[in-house]
């Protein structure tokens, strides 16, 4: 198959900020703070780019060569924060282009990589204000009953879903991140790119669970636990005081608690049998057997599909749903693999009357050593979705040992 170019931000090449251009809010700070804190303790400070000397202007081209290796960090966090990979991508762009536009005044009192994550952070938490959380069905109410007949084509509805994020966007390809969602000092002797995009922080359960907190305390969290920094240095940069952090810390873990599983509830089985596992998942889809597929489920199995609204919880009512709307005929399927959210997953193609595949859903898998657990179908992803996966919208479709 054709690959999709990925739609990535890039630094506006051009003159540095004139000396008597207004400062960006964003970068100064709010409520009088200062643009450059002290340097975090944790991963979002280890290993930092020298800054320049203080009260050098630089030029656009050093700080391209000096902020570009943040980029997929930076958007690692937006994409906490906002849930969505293309409002993440375009607060990327923002954040460099404000901090570009303040470049001559950045005096090197903190790390370059915690000058941007202050902006990253305030730009996010501004466009906030106006946007709707992003969710998936399982957040928006109780559990569906199966259908005894085919559903309806999909009818647009305006409710914000959460996006899968590409592992590739973010550097959690083969090899890539770490399995850690909390950090500690031991983790500083890692490279802190990797450190900051763990598998764990951005598991898609885990990244929906953040949603439904508010967004400063979602701010807080991410910050304190996901990138080490302290409580006195959140609290700066949010314009409060430690004791509220704290407090909001507690409020927030205790959320995520009853809505986001354990690490432990979702530890993948080793190499050979996830492989085996999705080797057979695909099989399952492409000879529509649904025996197959239901013996790979566990009992306790959750399959949602936004933009549909409804939502299936056990291996019972999953394995009506899918006889009745998914498999009850030979669609053609062709189930292509790769990764998102740190999480084995599928792209399905579905074959039309002239034999061409057409994307269908995006399959990001949660696997344990004792079944599928969860699915997420992210039903007709668009080229920019598609995109970040390498992946065109519609070809011919490859054969099965292509995987």
């Amino acid at each position: 198959m054709a690959r999709v170019a990925t739609r990535t931000p890039t630094v506006r090449r051009a003159g540095t900020m004139a000396a008597a251009e207004k400062p960006d809010p964003v970068v100064s700070g709010k409520a009088g703070q200062p643009a450059e804190a002290a340097e975090p303790a944790g991963a979002a400070g280890a290993q930092a780019v020298a800054a320049p000397a203080v009260g050098r202007t630089s030029s656009s081209e050093e700080f391209g060569r000096l902020a570009d290796p943040f980029r997929r960090e930076l958007l690692a966090h937006c994409y906490r924060m906002l849930g969505s990979v293309h409002d993440a991508e375009d607060l990327v762009q923002e954040t460099y282009l404000r901090a570009w536009r303040s470049y001559g005044g950045f005096q090197g009192r903190s790390s370059l990589r915690t000058w941007l994550y202050r902006i990253a952070t305030n730009a996010c938490l501004t466009a906030l204000e106006h946007r709707e959380r992003r969710a998936l069905p399982s957040g928006l109410g109780g559990a569906s009953d199966p259908p005894s007949a085919p559903l309806p084509p999909d009818r647009p509805n305006e409710i914000p879903w959460l996006e899968p994020m590409p592992d590739a966007l973010v550097g959690l390809g083969a090899g890539g991140g770490t399995d850690r969602g909390t950090l500690s000092q031991d983790s500083m002797s890692l490279d802190p790119a990797a450190v900051v995009v763990s598998r764990e922080s951005m598991r898609l359960a885990w990244v929906a669970a953040l949603q439904l907190l508010p967004p400063r305390q979602r701010a807080a969290l991410i910050l304190h636990d996901v990138l080490a920094w302290r409580a006195h240095e959140v609290a700066e940069l949010l314009g409060t005081t430690t004791a509220a952090v704290n407090s909001a810390l507690q409020r927030a873990r205790a959320q995520l608690q009853q809505d986001a599983p354990t690490q432990d509830a979702v530890a993948e089985p080793a190499d050979p049998k996830l492989r085996s596992v999705l080797d057979r998942y695909a099989a399952a889809f492409e000879r529509t057997d649904l025996p197959a597929l239901l013996h790979l489920l566990r009992e306790d199995v959750i399959v949602e599909m936004p933009p549909r609204p409804m939502w299936y919880a056990g291996r019972e009512a999953v394995g009506q749903f899918f006889g009745v709307q998914v498999l009850s005929q030979d669609r053609g399927f062709v189930m292509v693999p790769t990764r998102a959210n740190g999480q084995p997953a599928m792209l399905g193609y579905v074959a039309d009357r002239n034999g061409v595949a057409q994307a269908h859903a995006v399959h990001v898998l949660t696997i344990t050593d004792t079944g599928i657990s969860r699915i997420v179908a992210f039903l007709n992803p668009g080229p920019l979705v598609l995109g970040g996966f390498g992946l065109p919208l519609s070809g011919a479709l490859p054969t099965t040992t292509q995987r």
